[in-house]
């Protein structure tokens, strides 16, 4: 069964409760003074998502790991340039290209992921990482019922996901033989190919990897 995109698994990542916080982290209570303008609009988004408005604060507050508003514009925390745009332009682009530049693309966008939760010190923190992933809007966070990250097909074509998620969890260039001219015509690369990235089926609409799992005790309900 697949899930729908805009349907939440058991094990989505999902704001958590201020006693689940409370419980798990030390908190500090902050105040600060806003205009009306802003606070209306708040209030619109709160209704509009049905959330209190002080989750959704945290959730602004969440971009701060990796974005900072200076006085004219929007940048990364590590300084690194970037650029927002509709996923599916995105995807658009990237489709056009040739898989080794898919592959290359796959690479640069993971690495940038990867500076990030190494600027937190949190560079092997893989639920950390994931969780950029869904605040940045690259994917949603999905991890099924047996542990297998799954990334939304949405995200990219195959080849620029394949190359995305293994330098994203193993922190290595993804061999960029492996597209699919080169594996149609050698059956040995084809083997280490699939011992190697070992892609699996779980569900149709999303890409899913051998080496791509969280274990249990990392899980981040």
């Amino acid at each position: 069964m697949s899930p729908d995109s805009d349907q939440k698994s058991p094990k989505d990542q999902n704001p958590q409760s201020d006693s689940q916080r409370s419980s798990n982290y030390s908190t500090v209570v902050i105040t600060v003074r806003i205009d009306e303008e802003l606070n209306n609009n708040l209030e619109s988004i709160k209704k509009e998502f049905g959330i209190s408005k002080a989750n959704l604060i945290r959730n602004y507050l969440e971009f701060s790991h990796c974005l900072i508003k200076q006085k004219t514009s929007i940048k990364s925390l590590d300084d690194q340039d970037f650029i927002i745009v509709i996923r599916s332009f995105l995807q658009d682009l990237i489709e056009k290209t040739e898989e080794s530049d898919q592959i290359m693309m796959g690479d640069k966008f993971a690495r940038f992921i990867n500076s990030l939760a190494l600027t937190k010190n949190r560079a092997d923190d893989l639920n950390f990482k994931l969780d950029l992933c869904n605040n940045l809007g690259f994917f949603r966070k999905y991890v099924d019922d047996q542990n297998y990250v799954l990334i939304s097909k949405k995200f990219g074509p195959k080849k620029f996901v394949e190359a995305f998620t293994w330098q994203l969890f193993k922190k290595k260039e993804f061999n960029p033989r492996y597209t699919e001219e080169e594996l149609k015509g050698s059956k040995s690369l084809t083997q280490q190919y699939n011992k190697e990235i070992h892609p699996i089926d779980r569900i149709s609409s999303y890409y899913s990897f051998e080496f791509a799992k969280i274990s249990e005790e990392d899980i981040d309900f």
